[in-house]
């Protein structure tokens, strides 16, 4: 007589764990995505002020590894020229820099502000403590 194996069921052990720690993959990457905030340490100085609440602005921002963000959204140098060419007179260009970005990445804005004779725009600092 011929035995036939028994029909052993799937092992969902092994696939439960897998699904666990891509879950908790998952949840942390997710934490990140949600706070949305650009991560710039910001340059003290003794005559830091606080920021003015215009209803006309425009923010330019330069992060640790110098990449642009125009109004918190990843931009390129075109982009900025482009925003900052529609600007009137009357608009402040917020300028954010990390203090570890390169200086040139600064100096490529202020260039871009002197080429539109736009005059009218404040570097963010961190008053010292």
């Amino acid at each position: 007589m011929i035995k036939l194996p028994k029909n052993e069921g799937l092992n969902i052990v092994p696939f439960i764990d897998i699904m666990l720690v891509l879950l908790a993959i998952v949840l942390s990457i997710s934490t990140f995505i949600v706070q949305g905030k650009i991560q710039i340490n910001l340059p003290k100085s003794e005559s830091s002020m606080s920021l003015s609440d215009h209803e006309k602005k425009l923010l330019i921002s330069i992060d640790e590894k110098n990449i642009f963000y125009l109004d918190d959204k990843t931009a390129n140098l075109e982009q900025i020229k482009e925003a900052i060419s529609r600007l009137d007179q009357k608009t402040i260009v917020e300028l954010k820099s990390d203090k570890n970005a390169k200086f040139e990445s600064f100096v490529q804005i202020i260039d871009l502000l002197k080429n539109k004779g736009h005059e009218n725009f404040q570097i963010v600092t961190e008053k010292n403590k």
